[in-house]
């Protein structure tokens, strides 16, 4: 696995042996910043349920400000830590290795700076796991950590539907590829 473009273009990232973790695809990754293009620069990214934190660290070197990863599973938050200190990130990152929603809850009740509402949520809950991605949806859908154009973004299994509109929020695009998809949200248009 390798950091696609940007600062940390073609750098390696570690991953943890075994199945406890299904990273984000480079191929995948990588539509995925061509769809965000040049809106990452300047940011404030969430990468929830961010196992190695690829996608992360990918927003990162292409300019983010500020990226959260959300990690609920402790090797998997210490190894985002560690692909961090690869690359000499020292700052402009937050880890907090706790449940999604909980993350989102401490991410509400605080600022950017000057902001306090992310540009970017990316969600990659695991597959099998089809209530986390309800659960962070309706989160997300109800509270106010999106700013005014910021998107969501959802990993899922190509097969597996998900809900074109939750309380503030509605999908606008999904982009298949192999096995997997990704949903784009965004905050619903008043009617």
């Amino acid at each position: 696995m390798r950091v696609i473009a940007g600062k940390y273009r073609s750098r390696i990232l570690r991953s943890l042996r075994g199945a406890s973790l299904r990273p984000t695809s480079d191929r995948l990754r990588e539509t995925l910043f061509d769809i965000l293009g040049a809106s990452v620069q300047g940011s404030f990214f969430v990468d929830a349920y961010a196992g190695t934190g690829a996608v992360g660290i990918e927003a990162l070197s292409r300019g983010a400000a500020e990226v959260t990863f959300i990690e609920n599973h402790p090797p998997a938050a210490t190894l985002i830590r560690r692909n961090l200190e690869s690359l000499g990130v020292q700052s402009g990152v937050m880890i907090l290795a706790m449940d999604a929603l909980r993350g989102f809850e401490q991410l509400a009740h605080r600022r950017f700076g000057e902001r306090w509402q992310a540009d970017f949520v990316f969600l990659d809950p695991p597959y099998a796991a089809e209530e986390e991605h309800a659960r962070a949806l309706d989160y997300l859908g109800e509270s106010r950590l999106l700013a005014l154009g910021g998107r969501i973004v959802v990993e899922h299994r190509r097969d597996f539907e998900l809900p074109t509109r939750l309380a503030q929020i509605e999908r606008v695009r999904v982009v298949e590829q192999g096995d997997s998809a990704l949903s784009f949200y965004r905050l619903a248009r008043a009617a």
